[in-house]
């Protein structure tokens, strides 16, 4: 077992790494639908966590993310410590997707406090109080 523990970061700290090192893996890890209608970091590949129709952790999560790595996207001779950001919602989906990626050797995870949307406001709404959209970071969506 890795002693190794995932990292919490906020948003700007986030875009602060992935300027700054060309070899990060950048991955959002919720639902494509999320991905596509809600909207996305530029630049984040999706690789869902818990995915529709059935919303199941994902069984190849762990490959999906090494074959990222690996398939010359980044290039390294050290796979495993490669910088991984992970994004959800709220920070919660990617914490949980983060301890696995440790669990199997990935010694630099990081996940974003907060997430894309943030925590729910007095109002119920997101992206109002803290997240990536929030912070004012790019995005796009479908």
């Amino acid at each position: 077992m890795s002693k190794n523990k995932v990292e919490h970061i906020t948003a700007t700290r986030a875009w602060e790494i992935i300027r700054q090192e060309p070899n990060v893996a950048f991955i959002d890890v919720r639902s494509d639908m999320e991905y596509l209608f809600i909207g996305h970091p530029k630049g984040a590949v999706s690789i869902p966590w818990i995915d529709e129709p059935d919303f199941v952790v994902n069984p190849n999560f762990e490959r999906e993310v090494r074959k990222l790595i690996l398939g010359g996207v980044i290039e390294s001779s050290e796979h495993d410590s490669i910088p991984v950001i992970l994004i959800c919602r709220s920070g919660n989906r990617s914490e949980e997707a983060g301890n696995l990626l440790i669990e199997h050797g990935f010694r630099h995870v990081y996940n974003i406090e907060h997430g894309f949307e943030g925590e729910l406001d007095e109002d119920h709404h997101r992206s109002m109080l803290t997240g990536w959209r929030f912070d004012n970071l790019p995005w796009e969506q479908c």
